[in-house]
């Protein structure tokens, strides 16, 4: 006897069919954004079922970061099924996770920017698109790292610098990345739009043809006062800082290499996405801030918490030292590296002597030891700081003023102390004391900004 023969698998869809509406909603969710997609398509029920946009908000949370149905520009949409549809369309070239990590990272940039320096939120520009890039791509000759162009796709950086002084001016203490002030080194870096990328990329090979020809670096970022350029290298995704030397050739890793991933896809990293994402965490926990320079406001690079930041007090006097390693300054013979420090001086409550409180005191001197590689190469002391004698008075403003130091090798670190007198110099109410500077460290760290 011929047994029958078996019955026919039954489509997955029918099996799908018969789930209950919560359990099939979970298979769904789980299945992801394309295949609930193609499922629209087998029947009225997994159509309608698909159409819930309580699933669709649960997709573009996770593939895209969203918690609203908006487009790309930030323009509202019926339903987040729409949404998902509309960015799908826009950055479906991309994997999706790199597209929301580069989106959560222009949107939380773009918060501490409005909430703690709109001046510089005011510079940034809307996203380009790919036939912009696709255009930059052709006038460098070179394809652009994946992550770089997500990026530029979301937010083409800064205002551009033009021929015009003035309003080069009014926007040159703006730069997304800061800088530091020192006698009269000054530097401010901004990050730089697409279309300035591609001109200046294409001047600097003009200027050093000889040293970087057949490279494919380009220029990612620069500063309108002293002379300050980050190279991204096109070809490998790492970040370059050019050095006093950069003439010949001279840059220092920005990014540690070992992270850097020039993969076309959801693990890739660049240099310069890593690179502006430690900045950002760096502003987000306080390691750096803006501080006024003059009447304008900018992001100071001096660290503003240990290790990095030192701080003591001695009779009721703070100090707060930190350092900066300066690459593109010049130094001198035998003086390789370059670093700026900024101190700061307050008196939180009140001036304590003998247990007698005063009023106010006043700096007269002071001394420095600093170390190249636990070796010391500079023991000076001088009277005041910078031509100041700074006088502090207890719950005002920190006193604040920025020197320079060269080092013949890296690490080393400073330390020392200022003498004060309680009250002023030329009327003393008491005996002279010293205040300590604890050791802060001079090194070039892992991330160059």
């Amino acid at each position: 006897m011929v047994s029958p023969p078996p019955p026919e698998p039954a489509p997955a869809e029918a099996g799908l069919e018969s789930m209950e509406g919560l359990v099939l909603d979970t298979v769904i969710s789980r299945a992801g954004a394309r295949p609930a997609a193609a499922l629209a398509c087998a029947s009225t029920r997994l159509r309608t079922a698909v159409a819930d946009d309580s699933l669709w908000r649960g997709f573009c949370a996770e593939d895209l970061g969203l918690d609203a149905p908006v487009d790309p520009e930030g323009q509202p949409l019926p339903s987040f099924q729409v949404a998902y549809k509309v960015w799908l369309e826009s950055f479906g070239m991309y994997p999706l996770p790199m597209v929301k990590r580069v989106k959560q990272f222009w949107t939380s940039m773009k918060t501490w920017l409005s909430e703690n320096f709109p001046e510089a939120y005011r510079t940034l520009c809307k996203g380009v698109s790919e036939a912009q890039l696709k255009s930059a791509e052709d006038d460098l000759g070179f394809k652009l790292p994946m992550p770089t162009k997500l990026l530029y796709r979301f937010c083409n950086a800064q205002l551009p610098f033009s021929e015009d002084h003035d309003a080069n001016k009014s926007i040159s203490t703006h730069g997304l990345i800061g800088g530091y002030a020192f006698y009269d080194h000054w530097v401010n870096v901004h990050l730089s739009p697409l279309e300035q990328i591609v001109e200046e990329t294409k001047d600097f090979y003009r200027e050093f043809h000889d040293v970087f020809h057949g490279r494919k670096f380009i220029v990612v970022a620069t500063s309108w006062f002293r002379p300050k350029t980050f190279l991204l290298d096109c070809s490998n995704g790492e970040l370059y800082v050019g050095t006093y030397n950069l003439t010949i050739g001279g840059m220092l890793p920005c990014v540690p290499k070992a992270l850097i991933k020039p993969a076309e896809n959801d693990l890739a990293q660049d240099g310069l996405l890593l690179w502006l994402e430690e900045h950002l965490r760096r502003l987000q926990n306080g390691m750096i801030k803006t501080r006024m320079l003059m009447t304008s406001r900018y992001i100071s690079l001096y660290p503003e918490a240990p290790p990095s930041c030192s701080s003591a007090v001695t009779n009721g006097i703070k100090v707060r030292s930190s350092a900066v390693f300066v690459p593109e300054h010049p130094g001198g013979p035998g003086e390789k590296f370059m670093f700026t420090y900024s101190i700061r001086m307050s008196v939180p409550e009140a001036c304590m002597l003998g247990g007698v409180y005063y009023s106010s005191c006043q700096l007269c001197s002071r001394h420095w030891t600093i170390r190249s590689c636990d070796r010391v190469v500079s023991d000076v002391s001088g009277g005041g700081v910078i031509g100041q004698y700074p006088v502090l008075l207890p719950g005002e403003d920190e006193f604040v003023y920025e020197s320079c130091t060269p080092l013949p090798k890296v690490p080393g670190s400073v330390e020392g102390s200022f003498s004060f007198v309680p009250g002023k110099s030329i009327r003393p109410e008491g005996k002279p004391f010293e205040v300590m500077v604890a050791p802060f460290p001079l090194e070039v760290p892992e991330y160059v900004f």
